[in-house]
């Protein structure tokens, strides 16, 4: 399976490690927005070429995995890109998933190709325990919580905002909230009373701060409902304290069953990850492989991770896999 990336940041350098370990899969081309000269992979012999090259690769390329921000790269890319490729993105703002779902489907059912969109671990793996276990469990509450860790896609959100030059943001469980799901209590729980968000932020030379910190406050989709602290501090102090790239979280369904719903039962799925982006794009792969074969088999359009069965994902044959993982 021949693999191409799209922007080489974080989630870009993490797929090209994932690829590293499926033999199945050969990284062929990177393609960025950058000065290909200035970008140095760890793959010999596998070209970086400008984003504009993508094109002449029609047909060499089986799925090109796209790495890019969902604030404004992924919404304008995967569309684009579903045009020439089967793709992988880690669309990950959900409010907008069934808007980019549509635009997305449009353009890989033109082209015939597959997308699969909002893959990751959330959305992704927590979207699978969270349908699987509303499936066993029909009469009971559903409790998600992130964190501690840097969340990648709302550090991207806050970079983007005028006036910063970089940031990193934490999400935060409050630990009395999840406590109180564990327990079986089935508390109705708000958004604000789930997390705190933690921001740390360089400012740009003469930026204005109080201007940056309502900014990043009262971003829809991203801080707008929660309680957030903005700390700005100096750009050695974030290269040196907050360099890390941890993240996890649960996934929690408290359910009831019986005739008179005496019995209950708790489903927790949990990640807890040394590094978010090589773990995501650990996602992103297996994920690359079913939308090889998916379109082998003649399918086409956008997909989501409740569209895919599991054996797709699998190296394994499935012979192998009722042999020793059933």
């Amino acid at each position: 399976m021949k693999i191409g990336i799209l922007g080489y940041g974080n989630l870009g350098r993490g797929v090209e490690c994932a690829v590293k370990d499926n033999p199945d899969t050969e990284l062929v081309a990177v393609f960025t927005r950058r000065d290909p000269s200035t970008v140095k992979i760890q793959t010999p012999n596998v070209p970086v070429l400008n984003v504009d090259a993508a094109k002449d690769w029609v047909g060499k390329i089986d799925v090109m995995i796209l790495c890019g921000g969902s604030a404004t790269d992924l919404p304008k890319q995967t569309p684009e890109f579903a045009k020439m490729f089967n793709v992988i993105d880690s669309f990950d703002t959900h409010a907008k998933i069934p808007e980019h779902f549509a635009a997305v489907d449009a353009a890989a059912k033109a082209s015939g190709h597959v997308a699969i969109i909002s893959v990751g671990w959330d959305p992704g793996l927590f979207s699978l325990a969270r349908a699987y276990a509303n499936a066993i469990l029909p009469d009971g509450n559903d409790y998600t919580f992130w964190g501690k860790g840097v969340s990648q896609g709302h550090s991207d959100a806050i970079r983007r905002v005028k006036g910063v030059k970089n940031a990193k943001q934490y999400t935060v469980p409050i630990d009395a909230a999840l406590d109180a799901v564990r327990s079986g209590k089935n508390p109705e729980l708000t958004t604000r009373q789930k997390h705190l968000r933690e921001c740390y932020v360089v400012l740009e030379e003469g930026a204005d701060a109080a201007e940056v910190e309502n900014a990043i406050k009262t971003m829809p989709n991203y801080f707008a409902d929660y309680d957030t602290v903005v700390n700005f501090i100096s750009e050695e102090e974030l290269q040196t304290k907050h360099a890390g790239l941890a993240h996890g979280g649960f996934v929690i369904r408290s359910g009831k069953t019986g005739m008179s719903k005496e019995h209950g039962h708790i489903i927790e799925f949990s990640l807890k990850l040394d590094s978010n982006p090589e773990f995501t794009t650990a996602v992103l792969v297996a994920y690359a492989r079913a939308a090889c074969r998916l379109n082998a088999e003649g399918n086409n359009g956008c997909k989501t991770v409740f569209d895919i069965a599991p054996a797709y994902l699998c190296a394994q044959s499935n012979e192998e896999l009722r042999a020793h993982l059933l």
